[in-house]
């Protein structure tokens, strides 16, 4: 069995190139061992004995098929509520205000948000909960939370929302007793948080699918870009871009930046934090 399951270096390159051509996700050399192994354990999974039977179904299979299983088994699915907490309360005190305030000056109460590569639902739900922390007439606002991800298994998790300890670990006390139930099983998410959240699966490099998404007023992309090489990085920020409604903001993480994608955006500087609005 251990030959049959033999990877070579050819072998590893189809698999890379597959990946980078349905993802845009693109894994570099030193990652090889890693990309190596999660392959075998596909195979052992799936039941295919030779590296050629197994390539032949997963680049001739139903795309929701072992290719979609592959890529859930090489997507990282590392997250917690408030993460990256000064961001989000820059986000919370310093730019929601004034954009809220000239869309009621418009009589429009309608607020449209995207959580892009949402993982395990961490974020949509964080953003929840600061909505309803940061807006005084809130049952005055129509709000709706999209939440996305390629990865089917995480998105199980997103919609039963119940969390470890870990994920809870940067959650103030307060927002605790107020939108969790303690379980023995976890921390559960209660109603008045998953209620504005709708879970979808989907590919960000899928430009069909990308296309149909319209109207956010905010979008956050968080530590997600940097799995991409610089054309597929071009792609998603140009479909972010016109997702967004005018004035709209994106999200990035900290190592992340459009500033050499793209000069379409806005830079501005929040406290301590830097965001892109949408002219």
């Amino acid at each position: 069995m251990a030959d049959r399951l033999e990877i070579t270096q050819k072998d590893l390159n189809k698999i890379r190139d597959f990946i980078f051509k349905e993802t845009g996700i693109f894994f570099e050399s030193k990652k090889d061992y890693y990309l190596k192994s999660r392959i075998k354990q596909r195979m052992i999974d799936t039941g295919f004995e030779t590296f050629s039977e197994y390539y032949h179904n997963l680049a001739f299979g139903s795309r929701d098929g072992e290719a979609l299983s592959l890529i859930e088994e090489l997507t990282v699915n590392e997250t917690y509520f408030f993460r990256d907490f000064p961001q989000l309360q820059g986000f919370a005190e310093e730019v929601l205000p004034p954009y809220l305030d000239n869309k009621r000056a418009k009589k429009d109460y309608s607020l449209k948000v995207w959580s892009a590569a949402c993982s395990t639902g961490e974020e949509p739900y964080t953003l929840s909960i600061i909505f309803q922390e940061m807006i005084e007439d809130y049952e005055l606002w129509d709000v709706r939370i999209d939440a996305t991800d390629i990865d089917r298994r995480a998105l199980r998790h997103a919609k039963l929302g119940l969390y470890s300890d870990r994920s809870m670990k940067d959650t103030p006390i307060s927002y605790r007793n107020k939108y969790f139930e303690r379980t023995r099983d976890g921390w559960q998410v209660l109603p008045n948080v998953t209620e504005y959240v709708i879970f979808e699966q989907l590919n960000l490099m899928e430009h069909s699918a990308m296309r149909k998404r319209r109207g956010y007023d905010f979008i956050f992309c968080r530590n997600v870009l940097i799995y991409f090489n610089e054309s597929s990085r071009k792609k998603v920020i140009s479909l972010l871009y016109d997702a967004l409604l005018s004035g709209g903001y994106i999200f990035l993480g900290y190592s992340e930046s459009v500033g050499r994608i793209t000069a379409a955006f806005i830079l501005e500087k929040k406290g301590g934090f830097l965001c892109y609005r949408k002219p």
